[in-house]
């Protein structure tokens, strides 16, 4: 499942990023690697999404969402 189709609350374990190398190398920089656990804050209406990742809130457009995948933690 992508990032951009999670909802308000979801607990996702993050298992692939296909992003350019400089996107890639920032959101390691902010703590966001494979296995990272991230939880969904909010959604805006553009298809931003609001997510904490170790602590820390993150605000990432739908382009980087849709390249992210994820996995719902059972």
């Amino acid at each position: 499942m992508k990032l951009s189709e999670s909802k308000i609350g979801d607990q996702l374990t993050v298992n692939r990023m296909e992003l350019p190398q400089s996107t890639m190398m920032r959101l390691k920089a902010l703590g966001m690697t494979n296995g990272t656990v991230v939880r969904i804050l909010n959604r805006k209406k553009s298809g931003s999404v609001i997510l904490s990742v170790r602590g820390t809130r993150l605000a990432l457009g739908t382009r980087i969402c849709d390249a992210i995948e994820v996995g719902r933690i059972h």
